[in-house]
């Protein structure tokens, strides 16, 4: 045997050794890792990570159960898949799972200085509380409600006049224009709106003259900066266009391929609302269909198809042991299509909101079966302002037009794009057919 045999002979052999020795100490100290695939040296798990992660992590969770572990690089992951194991991570271990995981590129584009991904600590608690309770509270939300009234008839406007000619029109570019448009002037740009709305004086605020006025106060519990400012209008920017665009394009793709769903939810609305106004988010208590269709597009269509967050610590779930720096990923997009929780669950059925197993579940982050906005101190501080949202362009846009595609047919492609986001993978095209003039009658 000569000398290169022999040293990759012993190498193999002390690897051998070592992986014996790590597994028979870790079995003396009654530790264990949950199951998961074989890794490769050096990049772990990498080689299975497909475009649509959440949908790897699915196929993955079909054969190693609803906890598993995997290493991207040398990175400890863990993936749960279950609402048991959601809320025993999220709720009962809430502390330990309080962190995101966040990279140089992150740091550079948000100034060193995002809320979503800051770690849990008085920077991030501060900021918390500033969006809860001032920016992103009801009362403020109350005065920007004329604002969001007035950019969703304008948007209503211009599908009037596109279908009135017969035009095409693209709906996934309209939604990002409205969305877009909305956050633009409840930041930057309410104090001209708020005039002409109330028909004169007063001094109403937008969302930077608020943080302008925290930031000059001096008075806050940690140092707020203009590069704290600048992120968090980025973070508000970011986060206030894409789930309501994303939500409303996945909720009319799925009411053109099922339109006995759009009918009773016109039908409802006509009832409640009837011909002479437009819904109103004070409509949302009497209009259960239409809560129930914007839960069912939550369900199989979550814009952020996983929840992600960062251990501080080590922990022990369910017989595992999780180590400190872990990444988990709940995979809100598989526990909707688990027919454990949901009969049919490839179905969309409202009705099943209605019905007396399911009709408990709200979208608010207490019943983990359904998490579009998160839960507990890692929940999203603006899921008021887009239920608030998700109810007037849905019901307007479901009150106001009938809905179909270009060439008649009701075969809507419900492919995803690749990315940490869940949007369609192409444009939503659509004609309307006007049902009531949005125009002509009142959003008051």
């Amino acid at each position: 045997m000569n000398s290169s045999s022999e040293i990759t002979l012993y190498s193999a052999l002390f690897l051998l050794s070592a992986i014996l020795l790590l597994l028979l100490t870790r079995k003396r100290r009654g530790l264990s890792s949950p199951p998961g695939p074989l890794a490769l040296p050096i990049i772990g798990h990498l080689h299975l990570l497909g475009p649509r992660l959440h949908q790897t992590f699915h196929d993955l969770s079909q054969r190693y159960g609803p906890l598993f572990q995997l290493h991207l690089g040398s990175i400890p992951c863990v993936v749960v898949s279950s609402p048991e194991l959601a809320k025993e991570f999220l709720k009962t271990h809430e502390l330990i799972f309080s962190s995101r995981k966040h990279s140089t590129a992150i740091d550079i584009v948000t100034y060193d200085s995002s809320f979503a991904f800051s770690p849990y600590g008085p920077y991030w608690k501060f900021i918390k509380k500033l969006c809860t309770y001032e920016l992103l509270g009801a009362r403020n939300l109350n005065h920007f409600q004329p604002i969001r009234t007035l950019e969703i008839k304008g948007f209503l406007e211009v599908l009037m006049r596109k279908g009135e000619s017969g035009e095409d029109i693209n709906v996934t570019e309209e939604l990002v224009k409205l969305t877009s448009n909305v956050i633009s002037h409840m930041m930057l740009s309410i104090r001209e709106k708020a005039r002409r709305v109330s028909g004169g004086g007063g001094e109403a605020k937008d969302f930077l003259d608020m943080l302008l006025d925290v930031m000059e106060s001096g008075k806050t519990e940690v140092k707020f900066t203009r590069e704290h400012l600048k992120a968090l209008i980025l973070d508000f920017f970011t986060a206030g266009t894409d789930t309501t665009a994303i939500a409303t394009e996945w909720t009319f793709a799925e009411l053109i391929s099922n339109p006995s769903v759009l009918k009773k939810a016109q039908e409802e609305i006509d009832k409640v609302v009837g011909p002479n106004r437009l819904v109103q988010e004070s409509d949302a208590p009497n209009l259960p269909y239409l809560q129930a269709i914007i839960k069912e597009t939550f369900r199989l269509h979550p814009p952020i198809p996983m929840l992600s967050r960062k251990s501080v610590s080590d922990v022990v779930i369910n017989g595992y042991k999780i180590p400190a720096k872990s990444l988990l990923f709940v995979n809100l997009w598989s526990m909707g299509r688990n027919p454990k929780y949901w009969e049919s669950p490839m179905v969309f059925r409202p009705e099943r909101f209605l019905e007396k197993e399911n009709s408990f579940i709200d979208i608010k982050g207490q019943n983990f079966e359904l998490l579009p906005f998160g839960t507990g101190r890692r929940g999203c501080p603006g899921m008021l302002l887009a239920i608030q949202e998700l109810i007037c362009i849905i019901g307007t846009m479901v009150q106001c037009f009938d809905w179909k595609l270009p060439d008649g047919s009701g075969s809507v492609d419900m492919t995803e794009r690749p990315g940490l986001t869940a949007p369609r993978a192409y444009d939503l095209i659509c004609r309307v057919v006007p049902r009531i003039d949005p125009v002509a009658v009142s959003g008051s």
